[in-house]
């Protein structure tokens, strides 16, 4: 189980690193929701935006003068990236080869 899990969080770190430099929104567990560049992510999913802004400032006030920010992977809900930064071939093709090596490695 250990070995699809992080074998699959390599396939989405891989393809978030595609995304370096791109404007992301960044939906956290709490409802906070941030858009930004994506400066960098790491094998976690932790992510760093810069030049942020939140989605409902009047809701969290002291966000406003936050420039950058580091964003636990644990705690991200969802990611919004735009749809011409996304190759769904590409991405089908990966999970495809992601599954069959997971079959392989299971024996089943």
């Amino acid at each position: 189980h250990y070995y699809i899990t992080n074998n699959l969080r390599m396939l989405f770190y891989s393809f978030f690193k595609s995304l370096v430099g791109k404007d992301v929104i960044v939906e956290l567990k709490n409802d906070l929701s941030i858009c930004g560049t994506l400066h960098s992510v790491d094998q976690f999913l932790n992510i760093k935006l810069t030049d942020i802004s939140v989605s409902d400032s009047d809701k969290y006030p002291h966000m406003l003068s936050v420039k950058n920010c580091f964003i636990r992977g644990s705690v991200v809900r969802y990611c919004h990236i735009p749809a011409e930064e996304v190759d769904p071939a590409l991405l089908m093709d990966a999970t495809r080869k992601e599954a069959q090596q997971n079959k392989q490695s299971t024996g089943a």
